[in-house]
């Protein structure tokens, strides 16, 4: 019997057509769907997944069901789920817990009620499922296989765990194979961020200075298509070597402290917290919009935002406006949370489509090496990572070079 909690499974019919949208845009996932469903690899294995319930997710979850899994699900945002999507899971035989708006509270319930289902493999976007399970279900986290983790921010706090020698079972960092975090994070973060941002604001791009904080992939790809919709762009980076390629890609680079007296925009993407905070506040035009393209809402510094306000009002779904004392107006996009998930509705399943193959595909290699592989944090296997690849190229109709036995023996020639 399904369990669940959504706002209305009514949307279901809704959320249907929405997912086969999806579907017919992510191929490679479909494909490996089809390849695995009759022998069901995934028969009697339950899978807790903290995910943006959106049609790609649900596209990946299907697929998992497809392959024999019980699959629970929980919102890893508050914000970013869509009703009707979810509302159709539930009819799937999806399990699943979760609402757009929910409270702080409502969201870590969902998450701790799918970890309470006892899961064999554990797939998460951020980290909080992977915390909660050690911090507060230490006897369920021990009999975990194995998990997954989507995002550079999930990875960063896995690591942490690992360092300090707390993980329990060993993670999958789907986030570091480079069919993931060179398109997804790039292209996928690049386009939906901007398309956020208009359709929070509905502002003009060019002719504005945009102020990208991070130069990690997430940072390039927003960068590169302000660029390319006109905006001036600078970028503030910690990181010399990022500093530097962002100086030979041909943005500015500065200090937030200098950046904040010329944007017009500001964007964070570096996974860390207070990256916008009152100092750069104090310096900033009047007008200028903040935005957050980090996975959590704490690299603009809200409760600063709010301590400098003399007032506080909603402009347009997703954009408030904060006054300060001596009359300028900054706007505060989504919260500060996720804006391509909040304002707009993520990644384009195109991809997603690499993704979520490599989610799907690491599920069977957690499974198919169940008590082989340590506590440890793993990079996706470099054959999977080429296998989604080729997928990629032959679902696009592209063919590439083989190396002929001559080549591949010069190439592994030591003369």
């Amino acid at each position: 019997m399904v369990e669940f909690k959504v706002k209305d499974t009514g949307l279901a019919g809704e959320g249907r057509v929405t997912i086969e949208w999806a579907e017919m845009h992510m191929p490679v996932l479909m494909a490996l769907r089809r390849k695995y469903s009759g022998e069901k690899p995934l028969r009697g294995v339950t899978v807790a997944a903290c995910l943006h319930v959106t049609k790609e997710t649900a596209v990946l979850v299907r697929t998992l069901k497809a392959w024999g899994a019980e699959v629970y699900l929980a919102a890893s945002n508050p914000l970013s789920t869509q009703d009707h999507v979810a509302a159709a899971l539930v009819e799937d035989g999806i399990n699943v817990f979760a609402w757009r708006g929910m409270s702080e509270a409502e969201y870590f319930w969902a998450i701790e009620r799918i970890a309470s289902a006892k899961p064999d493999i554990v797939i998460d976007d951020g980290g909080d499922l992977h915390v909660t399970l050690h911090e507060k279900m230490p006897e369920i986290a021990r009999d975990v296989w194995g998990g997954t983790e989507e995002t550079t921010t999930g990875v960063i706090r896995l690591r942490a765990l690992e360092r300090s020698s707390k993980l329990v079972y060993p993670v999958i960092a789907v986030n570091d194979a480079y069919t993931k975090f060179l398109f997804d994070n790039r292209y996928g973060t690049g386009q939906s961020t901007v398309d956020g941002i208009l359709r929070a604001t509905n502002i003009l791009i060019a002719g504005k200075t945009a102020v990208v904080a991070g130069y990690g992939w997430v940072g390039r790809g927003i960068a590169m298509r302000l660029r390319g919709m006109g905006a001036r762009v600078i970028v503030t980076e910690v990181d010399p070597i990022r500093a530097l390629e962002a100086v030979m890609d041909g943005f500015e680079v500065m200090p937030m402290k200098e950046a904040a007296k010329k944007g017009d925009i500001f964007i964070t993407a570096t996974g860390n917290r207070d990256v916008i905070r009152k100092e750069h506040m104090m310096l900033m035009k009047d007008g200028a919009i903040l935005a957050n393209a980090g996975h959590f809402n704490v690299e603009i510094n809200i409760n600063d935002l709010e301590a400098l306000a003399v007032s506080k009002r909603k402009i347009r779904p997703y954009l408030d406006e904060y006054k300060l004392k001596d009359g300028r107006r900054l706007y505060l996009l989504a919260e500060g949370r996720l804006v391509n998930l909040v304002a707009a509705e993520g990644h384009p399943s195109e991809v997603m489509d690499m993704s979520f193959a490599n989610q799907a595909l690491a599920t069977l290699y957690i499974k198919n090496n169940r008590g082989k592989l340590e506590p440890r944090v793993y990079r996706v296997p470099e054959e999977q990572d080429r296998e989604v690849a080729m997928l990629k190229l032959k679902v696009m109709g592209i063919e590439i070079d083989v190396l002929t036995p001559e080549q591949k023996e010069y190439l592994s020639s030591w003369k």
